[in-house]
């Protein structure tokens, strides 16, 4: 098989794994979320005259897609928590990973066409939910965002859909049933959503960092070294890099970019190499 007939192959096959996704009843909750979050959040967070955003002093359309950013951080993430927890281990339960295995195909082709078909259910609604989005910015701000600040703002957001879908689909291909599937999923989840933050305090502390002013520029730098080593964290700081000067991140983008380069690489690899030493 050639190399471009292998790759409709597994593109093929991607596509079939996120319209089972489309159809099965979790896609309601996301949307449901999505809705919510984004939308919710981009009509409410570019109205001027609302006494929470006009203390804010947000007056360009990327800024506010910054500010949105957290509402699509919580809702697509949790997004791919509630598709791909049980992505593995329900299938081995069920019998039908063996029956995938069993099939004329290489492991590895069928653990990408996996990894893309939980990648494309959830980054196609966010996507579309986020354009909403924009007419709704330019519904109450009178202006888009240039093309270069939407792709500077969706392709960080395709690459954290994309690490969270790697992380789930590993937690998953590790877990031995369907309630460790859930404790990891969540668990992990939980950890970079809420924990971090607690987490980053509790090492600057020991660190001897000053964790009484957060706004210092010691505690920053700090965190933003820390948050490197978080997919949250490195969203983040890859959308402030697109602000204002004086907004910035004060590490360099060379780091925060060679960190998402290691986040798009490792989990993924970690989950193809587990997928091919499964046995159902």
């Amino acid at each position: 098989m050639s190399r471009v007939s292998r790759e409709k192959k597994v593109w093929h096959l991607s596509w079939l794994e996120a319209k089972m996704h489309f159809r099965s009843q979790r896609m309601i909750a996301l949307i449901g979320l999505l809705f919510v979050f984004i939308l919710g959040g981009s009509w409410g967070l570019s109205d001027s005259s609302s006494s929470v955003t006009s203390e804010l002093q947000f007056d360009t359309p990327y800024e506010i897609l910054f500010l949105v950013s957290l509402f699509v951080l919580f809702s697509s993430t949790l997004g791919v928590v509630l598709l791909g927890f049980d992505g593995i281990s329900r299938k081995r339960l069920t019998g039908e990973l063996a029956i995938e295995l069993s099939q004329p195909i290489d492991r590895f082709d069928l653990a990408r066409s996996q990894l893309q078909g939980l990648w494309l259910a959830v980054f196609i609604p966010t996507t579309i939910f986020c354009a909403i989005g924009t007419i709704l910015i330019n519904e109450q701000m009178g202006e888009l965002p240039t093309l270069y600040d939407w792709l500077y703002f969706i392709i960080p957001t395709g690459l954290i859909i994309f690490w969270y879908a790697c992380i789930q689909l590993l937690a998953s291909s590790i877990a031995k049933d369907l309630g460790s599937s859930v404790t990891l999923g969540v668990g992990i989840w939980m950890l970079f959503t809420f924990v971090w933050l607690l987490l980053t305090a509790i090492l600057a502390t020991f660190m001897g960092v000053d964790v009484t002013n957060l706004e210092s520029n010691q505690y920053n730098r700090f965190s933003e070294i820390i948050d490197l080593l978080s997919p949250n964290g490195v969203y983040q700081l890859l959308l402030e890099g697109n602000l204002k000067p004086d907004a910035r991140p004060i590490i360099s983008q060379n780091y925060i970019w060679a960190s998402a380069i290691l986040w798009s690489i490792i989990p993924g690899m970690l989950f193809l190499r587990r997928f091919r030493s499964l046995r159902p």
